[in-house]
């Protein structure tokens, strides 16, 4: 899991959209590899993670990784690659090692998700019945037990599977924080609210003020324990009453009830001081049905927690399918989770410009729901979807219509939900983000696992000859570009991926202007002087090139000296 690996990003202009002004990002190869890619630059800087992945049912495949062999013995040992090389292994229930085998893939990606994750972020696994208590077991080990927030049952299947004994309707989403001290969620809102009373602030209703826990009691919460007088004299409106702490003529005095079964004293859920500011204001007395008198609070909340019964019919996996098929009018992946389920995941889970990391992301349903989450509240959300290149079955409507991949299908799906969001948000003019359509990110840089674009050096020094010597000459690989370099670059000093980049001509040469000087780089040949000066002055804090551009040897001599000249400050570095 901690093996360095000799590979990079490569960047691929043509199957990415917006390439230029985007923040998102669409990686294609094998998760473990590209998770290792990006621990360093994308240390603590992931709010939340959302995987489905492989349950284990018995025919799907799984990565099986094998750090011990070399490469020949990987290749002869393997049942089924990709293009690239990656190894996938179907996992028959009838193998011994049925369970160790998912468990050996799933277990060192989650350890370097885990240090993905910034402090107060969370991930989110969807799972199923097969592999539920093994992965809690491994999660409660990388995360903490004291960090799972809990476990969703989510009704994916209402009509339910009907086979075996049971009619399997759920599968379940398990949560862990990193650190559950400082994990921050948000409270989804309810959908078309309705409130029993009206006052100068809005609506409310109205609940209790005692704490109807038997654990608290006026022996272990003495300062909870304290009267109220209710004044009937001073009515508010037609249903309160002007409540405070003096006992005035004719007033009611109130304490907290007992508790019906066991006649527990019960106490109030604020103390004094609380009370006092907000006395007649969100506490107030009330009158009931049976003629008692209560201190209730007013209520105002249009929103609540999430809920771990998620059983809603806009949770299934029906919905997801359809949802697909609707957008790319065609039957094309199995099983797809639906955006809604998602989408509140992303809501409770993240703010308005944090990044979601899904490193199985399939059909890319995680970054549709992040670009509508952000085209209804105006959000700066980022995604970052990972997926191996999984060949189409040749015999699968998906390959008949044109789809080699899975990749290709999760970048067309973002490709087209993008579109119709767009459209629907020029159609919404009394939509308050309506006007800002143009601001919503729904494009993606694809990158490309690869081998390092630098040149592999094998040989020992007494195999060499003068024609390898000549053929070494460059330290880059055959066919790799100046972009191909940069993002390379980016990955080695940990600048994001999603950073922007610039292009701009000094003195006839391409230079790559990253964040706004933030790294500058130029590949292009015989770079004089003049253009390294003019690179200096602008002080970049990053400045990289390769020896070869370099048009001389004086060049050469005095690279260093021009920067400590013009920019002392900027880390330079020839490669």
């Amino acid at each position: 899991m901690n093996q360095t690996i000799n590979a990079t990003l490569r960047p691929c202009r043509e199957e990415s959209l917006n390439f230029d002004t985007t923040e998102n990002l669409y990686i294609e190869g094998d998760n473990l590899d590209v998770l290792k890619l990006l621990r360093e630059t994308y240390y603590g800087k992931v709010k939340m993670i959302y995987i489905d992945p492989p349950y284990n049912t018995g025919n799907d495949f799984v990565y099986e990784d094998d750090f011990s062999q070399d490469a020949e013995s990987y290749k002869s040992n393997s049942g089924q690659y990709d293009d690239q090389g990656n190894r996938l292994q179907k996992n028959q229930e009838s193998n011994g090692r049925f369970h160790t085998d998912w468990l050996n893939m799933i277990y060192p990606r989650l350890k370097i998700a885990r240090d993905l994750l910034s402090d107060n972020g969370i991930i989110l696994i969807s799972i199923d019945d097969n592999e539920i208590d093994n992965l809690l077991k491994v999660c409660d080990e990388i995360f903490g037990e004291n960090n799972h927030l809990g476990t969703f049952i989510v009704n994916s299947t209402p009509n339910a599977r009907d086979y075996g004994h049971i009619g399997k309707m759920h599968e379940f989403c398990i949560l862990y924080g990193k650190n559950s001290i400082y994990t921050s969620t948000q409270m989804l809102p309810v959908q078309d609210k309705s409130f029993k009373y009206q006052d100068s602030d809005g609506g409310f209703n109205i609940h209790p003020l005692y704490n109807s826990n038997e654990a608290f009691t006026r022996i272990n919460r003495p300062n909870l324990y304290y009267p109220f007088y209710l004044y009937p004299n001073e009515k508010i409106g037609n249903y309160f009453y002007k409540i405070g702490f003096e006992n005035k003529e004719d007033s009611i005095e109130i304490f907290p009830p007992k508790s019906v079964k066991n006649h527990v004293q019960f106490v109030w859920r604020w103390g004094r001081d609380k009370a006092q500011t907000y006395m007649n204001k969100e506490i107030i007395g009330y009158k009931t049905e049976e003629n008692e008198y209560r201190i209730v609070q007013k209520m105002r909340h249009s929103e609540k927690l999430i809920r771990s019964l998620l059983t809603d019919t806009k949770y299934s996996s029906r919905r997801g399918t359809a949802e697909v098929e609707d957008l790319l009018k065609g039957k094309f992946f199995s099983f797809p989770k639906p955006v809604s389920l998602l989408y509140d995941f992303i809501y409770v889970g993240t703010n308005s410009n944090d990044i979601i990391l899904d490193f199985f992301s399939g059909s890319s349903t995680t970054a549709h729901a992040v670009m509508q989450l952000n085209a209804e509240d105006g959000g700066k959300r980022k995604f970052i979807m990972v997926q191996l290149p999984e060949k189409c079955d040749e015999k699968s409507e998906a390959y008949k219509a044109g789809y080699k991949n899975i990749c290709e299908i999760g970048k067309e799906r973002i490709r087209r939900a993008g579109k119709k969001i767009l459209e629907e948000k020029k159609t919404s003019s009394d939509d308050l983000f309506a006007d800002n359509s143009s601001t919503i990110d729904v494009g993606f840089r694809v990158l490309k696992i690869d081998s390092s674009n630098m040149t592999d050096v094998y040989y020992k020094p007494d195999e060499l000859n003068q024609d390898d010597l000549t053929n070494l000459i460059s330290n880059i690989k055959e066919g790799r570009t100046a972009e191909d370099l940069l993002f390379q670059v980016m990955l080695d000093l940990g600048v994001l991926l999603s950073s922007k980049i610039e292009i701009i001509d000094i003195n006839g040469k391409k230079v790559f202007n990253v964040n706004e000087g933030y790294l500058m780089t130029c590949f292009d040949e015989d770079v004089d002087e003049d253009t390294v000066i003019e690179i200096a002055k602008k002080k970049p804090q990053f400045f990289v090139m390769r020896d070869l551009s370099m048009s001389s040897d004086s060049m050469m001599v005095n690279f260093d000296q021009i920067f400590d000249r013009f920019s002392p400050e900027t880390t330079r570095k020839v490669i």
